[in-house]
């Protein structure tokens, strides 16, 4: 496993920008401070103040985005930096970051939702998914000698502390808002009030659909067990699918996965739409997929399903396509065969299927198993941590 302090041995004065929503940061530079490091800490918004209380040390930037460059290309030298740390490298002030760090020749990590999941987070040297530097050569995998990756322990995740964390950050983003008046989000940010009213509606359609789509479940366990192919659909405002795949929206992807699935499927095969938990309550593409089907004439072969359980869902299938979600991953691991239509890190000969999308309904593949267990030990000793975001501490 790693050693994460004998793999920042060499580094001094670490800078901390946007971690995930919550306290983690605050925990992680208290970690790194135990490490004898000099941390510091550059705050963007409310919502970063208030979960860093360590206001000795933190900074906020209140400027606009434009400015920022200049700022922390003083700040670095000023503080003599040697290390930035932040989450998702697709922010807007994290991509100035990664600029000013590939300049002044500075390491820096992101961290994100892990690779190997779900006892581990990502922490990852110079980019993650479409930007990681993962060999993407499947003979240094298998070249690679044998090593034993201990038994994850648990990572005690709870969806209360997420929840509670996430209404902490946007609480204080709203009150706070006078004094960050130019923070520029990634994601098109939804004012406090109607964000809140979209989860609770996600709370409601969730109690809604576990009693109106039992029927489908057992449908799915029984009947139609290895019949169907499953499509399990991410976040509508994935920086994944913007970032790393050729889609503008998920009504593209959805589209694109239908026509062909009506041109090239045997009539005896099922097509299965599995909706993103945390999208629940702000989208819904029921009657997107509806009317595509009844246009295609697979109206009768074509479901749309939500919270069905995923593992039973991807064992029971011939194969899943994704755009580059990690649900790859744990199809790899139920050896079910996996189509990716964007930018993965376990796209590679010998995992994934290689062909054209047209083509994998027919004969969608073998996994070659030596490689997957090469490849997930390797990922997992590289870049990934046990613990969570929001449950176990991973560096305890």
């Amino acid at each position: 496993m790693r050693n994460i302090p004998e793999e920042l041995n060499s580094y001094k004065n670490i800078l901390l920008l946007q971690g995930p929503k919550g306290f983690f940061f605050y925990k992680l530079g208290k970690y790194l401070k135990k490490l004898g490091k000099n941390v510091y800490k550059i705050n963007f918004n409310g919502g970063d103040l208030i979960t860093y209380p360590d206001f000795k040390n933190s900074y906020n930037f209140t400027d606009k985005i434009e400015i920022f460059k200049k700022f922390l290309e003083k700040f670095i030298k000023e503080k003599n930096i040697d290390l930035v740390l932040f989450y998702g490298d697709y922010k807007p002030y994290h991509r100035i970051a990664i600029n000013v760090c590939r300049t002044k020749q500075i390491d820096w990590y992101v961290f994100e939702e892990g690779y190997i999941r779900p006892h581990y987070i990502t922490m990852e040297k110079q980019g993650v998914n479409g930007w990681s530097n993962l060999p993407y050569d499947p003979n240094f995998y298998l070249n690679l000698p044998d090593y034993k990756i201990h038994e994850p322990k648990p990572n005690e995740f709870k969806y209360s502390k997420r929840a509670f964390d996430s209404f902490i950050h946007y609480l204080f983003l709203e009150l706070l808002r006078w004094k960050f008046p130019n923070y520029k989000p990634y994601k098109n940010y939804f004012p406090y009030l109607p964000y809140l009213l979209n989860l609770l509606r996600g709370v409601i359609r969730k109690h809604i659909y576990k009693i109106s789509q039992k029927h489908i479940s057992s449908l799915l366990k029984e009947d139609l067990k290895k019949k169907y192919f499953l499509v399990p659909l991410q976040v509508y405002n994935d920086s994944q699918i913007f970032l790393h795949s050729k889609y503008s929206s998920i009504e593209e992807f959805i589209s694109e996965i239908m026509n062909s699935f009506a041109k090239n499927a045997s009539k005896k095969h099922y097509l299965v739409f599995k909706h993103h938990p945390v999208a629940r309550g702000f989208v819904c593409y029921k009657k997107f997929i509806r009317l595509t089907a009844k246009n295609l004439g697979i109206e009768d072969r074509v479901f749309y399903v939500h919270d069905l359980h995923l593992p039973i869902l991807i064992k029971n299938s011939l194969g899943v396509i994704v755009i580059n979600s990690t649900v790859g991953l744990q199809s790899l691991f139920h050896d079910i065969p996996v189509k990716t239509m964007g930018m993965a890190i376990y796209d590679l000969p010998g995992l994934t299927f290689q062909g054209k999308l047209d083509d994998f309904w027919k004969n969608p593949g073998k996994i070659d198993r030596k490689l997957y267990k090469k490849f997930v030990n390797f990922v997992i000793k590289n870049t990934q941590l046990n613990g969570s975001f929001w449950g176990r501490f991973p560096f305890d």
